[in-house]
């Protein structure tokens, strides 16, 4: 497990490598950010934002939504993962932000946790991206880095892994960390060929010496 001086230093390191990570799914408001993180389970941003360019511009208000049957908003985001499950979901969170929250996205984690199809990692973006509340959203990336670089341990559930960090890293931090560890994952430490022999932080990463060891990785 890292110690705090190491700590310090892979959370210098990623701002120094991804000094502008943000979160790359388009969005011009609260409502559009929900929609586009609950479309983005098991899903890449990229094919999201694909998505979401013609659905933005189709549907812009939750009645929006509700104003067409539900087989018509499945057509609608086929091409992505889940998709009959997804336009259910929307349907329902957009009716309940209509019947019980004014039409107005919520802005505490507990509170968008309540919506149909938001989880504890939709709640976090949202909640940070679009009204600046300190959170750590742990999705994939996030919770390889942080097992890979030790910062919590291998058997820790998703949970425990965004106790861990919100422990381990000053809380001023949370939010541009978590981009931070997002693109560090997706452009430099990927889950199946991660860049070890040029990473400046090869030398205390428990996972990286132990693949360069075994020659498990590109040269």
């Amino acid at each position: 497990m890292l110690n705090k001086i190491q700590i310090r230093r892979c959370l210098d390191t990623f701002a120094e490598m991804f000094p502008d990570a943000h979160c790359e799914l388009n969005h011009r408001n609260p409502f559009e950010l929900v929609i586009a993180v609950a479309l983005s389970a098991q899903c890449t941003d990229a094919l999201v934002n694909k998505v979401t360019k013609g659905l933005f511009e189709k549907y812009k208000t939750p009645e929006d939504y509700l104003s067409v049957p539900l087989e018509e908003l499945e057509q609608d985001i086929r091409s992505i993962g889940l998709y009959r499950n997804k336009a259910k979901n929307i349907q329902k969170l957009s009716r309940m932000l209509i019947e019980e929250l004014g039409g107005i996205v919520p802005e505490t984690q507990d509170e968008l946790e309540k919506l149909p199809g938001v989880g504890r990692k939709t709640a976090n973006v949202v909640a940070s991206v679009a009204f600046g509340v300190p959170a750590i959203a742990v999705d994939t990336h996030v919770e390889r880095i942080s097992k890979r670089l030790g910062f919590c341990r291998w058997k820790d559930n998703v949970t425990e892994v965004e106790k861990t960090l919100m422990r381990k890293i000053p809380k001023e931090e949370w939010s541009v960390t978590h981009h931070r560890m997002i693109f560090f994952g997706r452009y430099h430490c990927k889950a199946q060929s991660p860049n070890c022999p040029e990473c400046p932080l090869l030398d205390i990463c428990r996972e990286g010496k132990k693949r360069m060891k075994l020659g498990r990785v590109r040269k």
